[in-house]
């Protein structure tokens, strides 16, 4: 459904690229038919990472066809996780849906991903993420075997309630995003920070494509090697929140 500037969506989809050029039409035209299928209200914020393709110059063209499109562009490449950061910070509705740009997160599981957000979220007055399970990868051997690794090491440490975290199909509230802490490379730990803050996770099994376009931005160095350093980073998070149960005091009656 589209939204116009005066209306308040109820769903943000953030989706960060770069240089996904011949990506970006086929999976906006996807994510727009299974959202409108829903009858919500949604926007689609697409943050382009410093492309160096036609990316920006696409998406301004896409704009014009695509109301429900908006696009932010990051003058130089900062990262996965500050693009995430970045189109949080400019949605519009309070919550958010993720999914990576290179076509492999199939958007009609979006709905799936909602479904189960309402449910859990009617039973708990936590905050809650429900991210995706990718049971069924389409990525080559050494990719999955990275990914399996670094999933093993990162639950066995972070206990962190989540299969696979580095699925980018992620349902969230977003005041519960911008109250994390952001560094660079907290996308791969948004459900051990979520927990962090006093948040549930849920994890529903998601589709995965092979990509049809461009090529994979992350190998098994900073899937793995990389990732170690932060690990670390966010166990000492984790074991220093700030939490506290809080009740407003009323008035000694008179």
């Amino acid at each position: 459904m589209m939204v116009s500037e005066a209306t308040t969506p109820e769903l943000s989809v953030v989706v960060p690229v770069k240089n996904e050029a011949k990506n970006l039409a086929p999976l906006i035209d996807e994510i727009c038919t299974s959202l409108k299928g829903l009858k919500l209200e949604f926007e689609i914020i697409y943050v382009d990472d410093g492309s160096t393709d036609e990316t920006p110059t696409l998406l301004a063209d896409i704009m014009v066809v695509q109301p429900e499109l908006r696009a932010i562009r990051h003058r130089e490449c900062r990262g996965q996780s500050a693009a995430i950061a970045t189109g949080v910070a400019a949605a519009r509705a309070n919550l958010i849906a993720t999914l990576d740009g290179d076509g492999q997160n199939d958007p009609s599981d979006i709905p799936s991903l909602l479904a189960r957000y309402r449910e859990a979220s009617a039973r708990n007055s936590a905050a809650l993420m429900v991210t995706g399970h990718r049971t069924m990868r389409k990525d080559v051997w050494l990719r999955r075997s990275s990914s399996r690794i670094a999933n093993g090491i990162r639950g066995a440490m972070l206990k962190d309630d989540t299969p696979d975290t580095g699925c980018g199909l992620k349902i969230f509230p977003r005041e519960a995003f911008m109250a994390m802490p952001q560094f660079n490379h907290m996308h791969r730990f948004l459900p051990a920070l979520m927990l962090r803050g006093g948040g549930l996770i849920e994890s529903v099994q998601v589709n995965h494509r092979p990509r049809q376009h461009g090529a994979s931005k992350y190998g098994v160095w900073n899937r793995l090697w990389v990732g170690l350093t932060d690990l670390f980073g966010v166990m000492w998070l984790a074991r220093r929140p700030i939490r506290a149960d809080a009740t407003p005091l009323e008035p000694a009656p008179k």
